[in-house]
């Protein structure tokens, strides 16, 4: 019985699985966190680009670079 304990506490096979969900786990956190700061960027950017298009022509040549 002990020897059965020895051995699978010596058994690393099951590490490369725990390596593999963390890597995944940093690569899906680093991707969430990207889409929330691009989808900011992007919202920002069709905002400004819609109060643009709502400005009045002759304002549009000050205040859409």
């Amino acid at each position: 019985m002990m020897t059965n304990f020895m051995k699978m506490i010596k058994d690393e096979a099951g590490g490369s699985a725990a390596e593999y969900a963390l890597i995944l786990a940093i690569i899906g956190a680093t991707v969430a966190i990207a889409s929330i700061l691009l989808g900011n960027a992007i919202g920002n950017a069709m905002n400004d680009t819609s109060n643009c298009l709502e400005a009045a022509p002759a304002d549009r040549s000050t205040t859409c670079l």
